[in-house]
């Protein structure tokens, strides 16, 4: 896998909109993220189609993957930065330049209905990108937590997946290591299959999801999608994040699955839907060990350290 450089005061960063458009009602959100990262030293500029809605329910796919393949070919952006995510972001794969962005390897980072893209480009072009907080959601949340994990990740090089103070527990013991894919659930389960499909062998799956959007019968009906297509016979572990839902996530898990699998499951509450949005890199070795007080750690770096900040 190809890492990005880390980024440093002075560098720019890109906004993109790849799936829903951007609503008047999120675009002061938008503008206090704008400011803390101006503050911070960055400067931000958003793709030429970003606040197109040329289809009434987003920008065109074919103005969407040029938005992402212009971003990455600009050698003055650094870092891409979804600016909030929706739906219909995988509509965008039949349009991107994989071969462009392998050659030109930079931080993207996103969740919910960037999982799709995170997820393909990591695939297809074989760089790292990134789980976490999208441009609108580093100031949306109650705390500054999401913006001190990318500050952490993408400036200071940071590798851990829990903070001290954060829980995390074992549903199934075991140990193993595998390269990291996945994010919000609902999203990963459609890239179990089809063309554009991911490649889940040997691989550590976290996952979370939108307990008003997907019932927990939706949970269990994508926990199955992923079973009959063979996905847990592949993967070497798992690892749960927010699921605020009537019933918990990890029940569900254990019922698809049962006693057929060995890998290990544990669960913590620092990614989704949630204030605590850590940044997870999507392509990167970890490792789980439910005998560890820290059960989850990554085994390699996630940006190029040698980048002088």
């Amino acid at each position: 896998m190809k890492i990005p450089n880390k980024i440093k005061k002075g560098d720019t960063i890109g906004g993109i909109a790849p799936s829903s458009p951007i609503e008047d009602k999120d675009i002061e959100q938008i503008n206090k993220s704008i400011k803390l990262l101006e503050d911070y030293g960055f400067k931000v500029r958003f793709a030429k189609n970003a606040y197109e809605n040329t289809l009434g329910y987003s920008a065109t796919a074919k103005q969407r993957a040029e938005d992402i393949n212009e971003m990455f070919a600009d050698k003055d952006i650094k870092a891409i930065f979804c600016i909030s995510g929706g739906f219909n972001s995988s509509s965008v794969f039949e349009y991107l330049d994989y071969d462009l962005i392998s050659k030109n390897p930079k931080i993207l980072c996103g969740f919910s209905d960037n999982t799709s893209i995170t997820n393909m480009i990591s695939q297809k072009s074989g760089i790292v990108t990134f789980n976490g907080p999208t441009l609108k959601s580093l100031t949306s949340w109650e705390t500054d937590y999401a913006y001190n994990q990318a500050i952490k990740k993408f400036v200071e090089g940071n590798t851990h997946l829990l903070e001290d103070d954060e829980e995390c527990y074992t549903i199934k013991p075991g140990h193993a290591i595998g390269k990291l894919v996945g994010g919000n659930l609902s999203l990963t389960t459609k890239l179990t299959s089809g063309k554009y499909s991911i490649d889940f062998k040997d691989k550590i799956i976290f996952l979370e999801e939108l307990a008003y959007e997907s019932s927990p019968e939706m949970v269990c009906e994508n926990f199955y999608t992923m079973k009959q297509n063979g996905i847990f016979d592949q993967i070497k572990g798992i690892w749960l994040g927010n699921y605020e839902g009537e019933i918990p996530i990890e029940k569900i898990l254990l019922d698809v699955i049962g006693d057929e699998y060995n890998f290990p499951i544990i669960k913590s509450n620092n990614f989704g839907h949630i204030d605590k949005k850590m940044v997870i890199p999507i392509g990167i070795k970890a490792e789980i060990n439910t005998e560890d007080k820290v059960k989850i750690k990554l085994l390699e770096e996630c940006v190029n350290s040698k980048v002088k900040v």
